[in-house]
């Protein structure tokens, strides 16, 4: 009996230390948990404003144009592994030193970049982005410039011409910003003929912004055009800044009915020194009668 006890303890003992092994075994062999502490991409302490200034949530550059800025962004990885981080600009001002960047765990990693303002670029400010995307993460940092230079407003009225007669008569013209800053144009245009002023309006469809160099094409329907009076047309624009400036086109609703006039009037004056010269050889014969 004795012999059998001591049998199934050390039976039992043999089977708790295999359970033992096995679960070490297992916890072991168990994968690590997963590191889901996300990088992040910040534009870099101090940047253009120098050591110890705040942190940035966003670049904020300045320049003339034909000037080069310079700044970085940190791109941050808390995490235990390395993370690798793609990046790019949305503008083409944008060049950034690396396109991609591999940041070791629990570390940072800066990158220089630059923003190129092209010359001839229009005072005010511009607006993009630094995009980082790594490990299905995808950070935008916006990124505003503003570029500095004296404004130059000047807006052009150029093309206006008349086409149609009466009803159907529709004023056509070019509206162009020719300076170097955005503008918010109104246009008067007004018609004025022998018989006195036969338009006065506000012109429609006008952009409420134009956009330095931009231009564009109207058109301003005038179903009560005048059906015989020749008129001038004239259409003044102004803009904040800008001074005003006027175009004019002429416009006749009956081009036949002038010379037609011209001619009859000639005609009807050709009859009437014939009919004086007639007269007077009429007197001239009956005197050297009498």
């Amino acid at each position: 009996m004795p012999s059998r006890t001591t049998s199934r303890t050390r039976t039992t003992s043999c089977t708790r230390a295999a359970v033992t092994a096995a679960a070490l075994c297992a916890l072991s062999a168990a994968p690590a948990a997963a590191d889901t502490r996300p990088w992040s991409a910040v534009p870099a302490p101090g940047g253009t404003r120098g050591p110890g200034a705040e942190d940035r949530s966003s670049f904020f550059l300045e320049g003339g144009p034909g000037t080069v800025i310079e700044d970085r962004l940190t791109v941050v990885n808390p995490g235990d592994r390395p993370r690798t981080v793609a990046l790019h600009g949305t503008g083409p001002w944008i060049a950034l030193a690396e396109r991609r960047v591999t940041v070791p765990p629990r570390t940072r990693a800066d990158v220089p970049l630059t923003v190129t303002v092209p010359a001839g670029t229009a005072p005010g400010n511009h607006h993009a982005a630094v995009v980082a995307t790594g490990d299905g993460l995808r950070v935008r940092v916006p990124m505003a410039v503003r570029v500095s230079g004296p404004a130059l407003p000047a807006l052009t009225v150029e093309h206006v011409r008349v086409s149609g007669t009466g009803g159907s008569a529709v004023i056509r013209y070019a509206l162009v910003n020719r300076g170097n800053t955005t503008l918010a144009p109104r246009l008067t245009i007004r018609a004025k003929g022998h018989f006195g002023e036969a338009l006065h309006r506000v012109a429609r469809g006008v952009p409420a912004a134009l956009a330095p160099g931009g231009s564009v094409r109207l058109t301003e329907k005038w179903p009560d055009a005048p059906r015989l009076d020749p008129v001038d047309v004239r259409i003044t624009a102004q803009a904040p800044g800008a001074a005003p400036v006027t175009a004019s086109g002429s416009y006749t609703p009956l081009p036949w009915l002038v010379p037609a006039v011209l001619a009859g009037l000639g005609l009807a004056g050709a009859g009437a020194v014939g009919r004086l010269l007639v007269r007077r050889r009429g007197r001239r014969g009956a005197g050297a009668t009498a």
